[in-house]
């Protein structure tokens, strides 16, 4: 009933795609608005799909339906409710059931968010866009990666479960759905940007109705790769948090680019420059996540993070060409259209840094990716192994890092189009003395090395760049009589949030890195060791059993508190122990305990009065990283927040900069000359109800928020 159950919800999650499909490209082409409004319909039913063929499996799981190649594979009656649960995503085949339903989440959302537009060109388009997306990932489910499959031969009674390493930390519930909603949630920006170059419209408009969903997309990303260092931190035992493993890459690279876009969208939408980064960046952004899908579930890499081996590479790597060809082909196409009304004015202004930005986080982006698939591509040709390590990664991304921080501290001090180098040594000259007090407190504290103290010193630059923008915006806000607050939040002032948090980020990774140490000590039980100023004293030993899991612990004692209990845990019979890491997490440094070896008798049976080798790692300032994670998100959520703001009667949203708007009337002419339409429509047409290329994305003036050095910020109480 399982397996039918859900070989229903996914072939009517696929077939309602692909009809959907079919009725909006009739529509467009016949320019029939009833065609257009009738295909939302399959939208909610590719969701009713994805949803009941979940049920089916969820239930499948918690009842052991061993009946399910799936379940039989990835479940057993002693596996707890939380990682049956979770099951569904722990292996390949659930995974991209998953993947599925939050495809067809956020399609049901922008369809309903859309709903008073479902006849818009742009929005049809890029509905369209979205149920071949999803046509694409039920097909697999329908064909080579189905979860429904049945169990040839006599049905099991009992299996295996889940992998022991995702069944020994609960943070299995949050991380991957996390990461899932922030790969998947790209792919509504892409879908637009695809409309857009479809239409013509490659204005503002596409990027004004998308700006929450990107935010949002990138947020759940974030949180879901803080979570995953947390989880590899917490489980795997190792003492780290970041190995660049190909799948830790995988995450990385879209979240790189996404952030990129998320900064050069301001330059399109204030300037109306940077069309075609922009268009790129979405596009290598959904590109990513496909290649990302790609490296995890095709059996190309080995890691501890990866599925095992698939058929569904070869598709896979066939889909991420399409998506690439067709988007370059697009920009291609529409390159006559892109082109951006002015240029930069001068490098000291914030588009000037924004550019920079860009090409740094490209260039990080294009290291991280290099370093990840160069193995695949050697040993693809060579036939022979090459293993690319944290090495190359550490002394490549380093001076990218640090360029990061210096230009988190200059922009925000920068104007839009151009400023005088006094005017910004006036403003950048309390953050300069902000950095010049961390570098002394360093040295004076003992503190050396030539990389942490620059870390560190750029760090306290950019903090304190940040944290006096934002006290400004604060002092405004307060001034105009609606509270501090508001001067928190808003794009410009919730991205100076999240420089905080990296900077937060950046000097946690530095310090643990840099002056982290680790070795063992060998106690017997009564008895005490110290290692880098800390007394680490063994207890006992003693074995919890459990109907899922034995475990032999080290009770421990650090510094004369609290009881850490490292272990070596036996998930069932036939699989191999593994190790469970304890923490003793502190404001200033963590002591990171594991159990490297257990007294044994002659036998071969544990001796719980032997001596036990106790791994010790001390890192500074490890909490710091997930702390500045916190602030990261909290700083996206306040970027979500709209701001309040009044323009003068006389400069309307909608009105250009005199000069862009010139420079675009001559622009316009000169295509509608060449191409035989009106000037001022096509291009500079949005479906967002607001002029594009030539109306605030172009050159509007009005002062952003957190810039009150520019311009003073009219608030408007609620």
């Amino acid at each position: 009933m399982n397996g039918a159950l859900g070989h229903t919800g996914v072939l009517l999650a696929l077939a309602s795609s692909l009809v959907g499909a079919a009725v909006l490209a009739v529509g467009l082409a016949r320019h029939n608005e009833g065609l257009l409004r009738s295909a939302r319909v399959y939208a909610w039913l590719v969701l009713a799909g994805a949803v009941v063929a979940t049920i089916a499996m969820q239930r499948a799981l918690l009842t052991h339906d061993f009946s399910l190649a799936f379940v039989a594979a990835n479940n057993s009656r002693q596996t707890p409710i939380l990682y049956s649960i979770t099951g569904m995503w722990s292996a390949l085949a659930g995974s991209i059931l998953l993947w599925g339903l939050i495809l067809a989440g956020y399609l049901a959302a922008m369809v309903w968010r859309f709903r008073h537009r479902a006849t818009d060109p742009l929005v049809a388009w890029a509905t369209l866009t979205v149920l071949l997306v999803v046509a694409f990932f039920f097909g697999l489910m329908a064909g080579p990666s189905d979860p429904f499959s049945h169990v040839v031969g006599p049905v099991p009674t009992n299996g295996p479960g889940p992998n022991v390493l995702l069944q020994n930390n609960p943070l299995v519930l949050f991380h991957p759905p996390l990461l899932y909603l922030g790969f998947v949630g790209f792919t509504i920006p892409f879908a637009f940007a695809v409309a857009s170059l479809v239409t013509g419209r490659i204005g503002e408009g596409w990027q004004l109705a998308t700006r929450r969903w990107t935010l949002f997309a990138w947020a759940c990303l974030t949180i879901g790769i803080m979570l995953g260092a947390w989880w590899s931190y917490q489980v795997l035992g190792w003492g780290g948090f970041w190995a660049w493993d190909p799948v830790e890459n995988a995450s990385l690279l879209p979240w790189l680019t996404a952030t990129a876009f998320l900064h050069s969208v301001l330059v399109q939408e204030r300037r109306g420059l940077l069309r075609v980064w922009n268009l790129s960046l979405v596009i290598a952004t959904f590109s990513l996540t496909i290649l990302g899908t790609f490296l995890t579930r095709s059996g190309v890499i080995e890691s501890v993070h990866a599925f095992s081996g698939s058929n569904i590479g070869p598709v896979l790597i066939s889909f991420l060409a399409v998506v690439l060809i067709g988007g370059i082909g697009l920009i291609a196409w529409r390159g006559d259209r892109l082109r951006s009304p002015g240029g930069i004015d001068s490098p000291l202004s914030r588009e000037g840094a924004f550019l920079v930005n860009n090409l740094l986080f490209v260039g990080f982006a294009f290291v991280v990716l290099l370093g990840t698939v160069f193995p695949l591509a050697y040993q693809a040709f060579t036939n022979q192994q090459v293993t690319v390590g944290a090495p190359y990664f550490d002394a490549m991304t380093l001076p990218i890092g640090l360029a990061l921080l210096v230009l988190m501290a200059i922009g925000p001090a920068l104007p839009w189009r151009k400023t005088t180098v006094s005017t910004l040594g006036d403003r950048l000259l309390v953050p300069a003395w902000g950095g010049a007090l961390v570098l002394v407190v360093c040295v004076a504290a003992g503190l050396r090395g030539l990389v942490p103290l620059v870390a560190f010193t750029l760090g306290g630059f950019a903090a304190s760049a940040n944290i006096r923008q934002l006290a400004l915006a604060a002092r405004s806000a307060h001034r105009h009589g609606v509270g501090w607050w508001r001067g928190l939040t808003g794009r410009a002032n919730g991205g100076m949030i999240v420089h905080v948090g990296v900077v937060i980020v950046a000097v946690a990774f530095t310090s643990a890195m840099s002056f982290g140490h680790r070795g063992q000590v060998r106690l017997l039980p009564g008895q005490s060791a110290t290692f880098d100023g800390h007394r680490i004293a063994l207890q006992r030993i003693q074995t919890v059993r459990t109907p899922v899991k034995t475990a032999t612990e080290a009770v421990l004692r650090v510094d004369g508190t609290g009881h850490f209990a490292p272990a070596v845990s036996q998930y069932g019979t036939g699989t191999n122990p593994v190790g469970t890491p304890a923490v003793d997490s502190g404001l200033v440094d963590d002591v990171y305990l594991t159990v490297d070896s257990l007294p044994t008798t002659a036998t071969g049976a544990l001796d719980p009065h032997g001596a036990v080798t106790v791994g010790v790692a001390v890192q500074p300032l490890v909490l710091w990283l997930w702390v500045g994670g916190v602030v990261l998100v909290a700083g996206s959520i306040l970027a979500a927040v709209p701001s309040r703001r009044r323009r003068a009667a006389t400069e309307p949203a909608s009105a250009p900069v005199p000069a862009v708007a010139a420079r675009q009337a001559a622009l316009a002419a000169a295509a509608g000359a060449g191409a035989g339409v009106p000037a001022g429509t096509g291009a500079g047409r949005t479906g967002a109800g607001r002029t594009g290329a030539g109306g605030t994305g172009a050159g509007d003036r009005r002062p952003e928020e957190g810039d009150p050095d520019d311009q003073p910020v009219t608030v408007v109480a609620p």
